[in-house]
């Protein structure tokens, strides 16, 4: 009998990150700790398939977040259920835990095994599918599907300028979550991601259609809010910061308590988008060194 970790593995080779040509089920990885990773499809073209760590797996995730034997893909007619096999650190569709039974999956549903994120795709128009998620990954960020940093700082250019040439207001918010590490340092790192992402949903929530918000950076959030003068962004900002302290983030079994800091600056005579951003980090920087859970602009 070969080594379980020699035997032959059916998961999709570098060549299926080209553009699908036919329009078979997939699963397409749109958020990995490993970069190279990023777009890899994988096709579901058998009636029963696993997803682990262990090399015997129909879809292998190397990654010591993913238990060996993760969880199982079932094609039932034309449906797919999505069963978690007792794994260590669960398995998720839209950041909703999924116990052992099965859960149907939906075209465009989010599955998150361990530290990994695949998106689901099926339906006819698998090649349209895949450019758009493609073109997703381009500018937003996989755990949090706000924007990511290169395309924040591009947004807020746009703003900049905007509001230069008619004389309009803008503001920009910073916001970092609290004692961050700590709470990685606990719950472990997965719980760190569920509650960062936990934590840029409820800012979407909050946040008015017209605001940009991104992720900055690690458990750092950036808010873009056109149209807004200093002194309704610092209350734009107060209201997030008391909605976020007093939101219990579900955690395995317990509801963690978090907090957050935010600076806020808003926009002068001659600023472009590195002034904006460091006024208001420095802002950021004065509500942690005050003890943070505050506002300062």
């Amino acid at each position: 009998m070969p080594d379980e970790d020699d035997e032959k593995t059916r998961v999709t080779g570098l060549e299926e990150m080209q553009v699908p040509t036919t329009g078979e089920d997939c699963l397409v990885v749109i958020y990995t700790a490993v970069q190279t990773e990023l777009g890899r499809r994988y096709v579901l073209n058998d009636s029963v398939m696993t997803i682990g760590r262990g090399a015997s797996n129909h879809i292998v995730v190397s990654s010591d977040a993913v238990s060996r034997q993760h969880a199982q893909l079932e094609r039932r007619g034309a449906d797919f259920v999505v069963s978690d096999l007792n794994s260590t650190n669960g398995t998720f569709i839209n950041n909703e835990r999924k116990r052992p039974s099965s859960s149907r999956l939906n075209r465009g549903d989010q599955l998150r095994v361990g530290d990994t994120v695949f998106k689901f795709l099926s339906g006819s128009d698998i090649e349209g599918q895949y450019h758009a998620v493609i073109g997703h990954m381009a500018v937003t960020d996989g755990l949090t599907n706000l924007f990511n940093r290169k395309h924040l700082d591009s947004q807020l250019a746009e703003e900049i300028q905007r509001a230069h040439r008619h004389s309009r207001e803008l503001s920009v918010l910073m916001l970092d979550i609290d004692n961050f590490k700590t709470i990685n340092d606990a719950h472990g790192h997965l719980a760190g991601d569920r509650v960062i992402a936990g934590l840029a949903h409820l800012l979407r929530q909050r946040l008015r259609s017209d605001d940009k918000l991104g992720r900055y950076g690690g458990e750092e959030f950036c808010a873009i809010l056109p149209e807004t003068g200093l002194e309704r962004a610092a209350t734009i900002a107060e209201t997030l910061r008391t909605m976020v302290a007093t939101h219990p983030f579900p955690i395995e079994t317990q509801r963690l308590t978090v907090t957050v800091s935010i600076g806020a600056a808003a926009l002068r005579p001659h600023m472009q988008s590195s002034d904006i951003y460091r006024a208001a980090d420095e802002m950021l920087y004065r509500a942690k060194s005050e003890g943070r859970n505050k506002v300062c602009c």
